[in-house]
């Protein structure tokens, strides 16, 4: 599996492609213009590959500026959390809080209905609830590969923020303790923001969740 990092947006959002057997996936598509899209598009082409869908792991406005833009091109299903519909059902109000232009959603994002092993074309992946950070948020966990994409619930280094909507600082370290620190210790930690890091580094040295 080839895995590509676009740092994008104004708010320095990490959006991954994965690409597999001519397949690709693309995660947290935080495209703010074309030139951003066009970065993924290149590597689509590059690689050969079809696009087959879109994984959320949560509705923050900088994991889905660019959502439209890719589905105005691709025909995909957009998966997304159930568990709290907020977040995606006010993307236009975060949108125009922070002045961006943006059009409400007209479809409505599959729910990936349970933890445990999820496969879209030839990816398949355990989708863990990690919330705390959103209600909302999922992690995606790539076992054969070693790779967790973490979304905003840990970086390096550091952890979410708890101070938006339905964000909570308890449920947030349960669900890195519980859901992420099990993980082996050589995992590569590809979060929604900054570098990549491990789940052995963070147990060892992240000052606001230690093991």
């Amino acid at each position: 599996m080839n895995i590509q990092t676009y740092t994008v947006n104004p708010f320095q959002q990490n959006t991954y492609a994965l690409f597999k057997e001519g397949k690709a996936i693309l995660i947290d598509p935080g495209f703010f213009n074309a030139s951003e899209v066009n970065l993924f598009l290149d590597d689509l082409e590059k690689h050969k590959a079809e696009l087959c869908a879109i994984l959320l792991t949560h509705a923050h406005v900088d994991h889905i500026l660019g959502l439209q833009r890719i589905k105005d091109r691709f025909d995909v299903p957009v998966y997304l959390s159930h568990a709290d519909m907020h977040l995606w059902e006010n993307f236009f109000s975060q949108a125009t809080m922070y002045g961006f232009p943006a059009t409400p959603f007209d479809f409505e994002p599959v729910d990936y209905a349970r933890e445990g092993v999820f496969t879209v074309g030839p990816f398949s992946m355990i989708v863990m609830n990690t919330p705390g950070h959103s209600p909302d948020h999922v992690s995606l966990y790539f076992e054969s590969d070693g790779v967790l994409i973490a979304g905003d619930v840990l970086f390096q280094g550091s952890i979410g923020r708890t101070d938006l909507y339905k964000g909570d600082f308890e449920t947030l370290a349960k669900s890195i303790r519980e859901k992420l620190y099990v993980l082996p210790d050589d995992t590569r930690v590809l979060s929604g923001h900054g570098p990549e890091t491990t789940i052995g580094v963070e147990k060892m040295s992240n000052q606001f969740v230690r093991a």
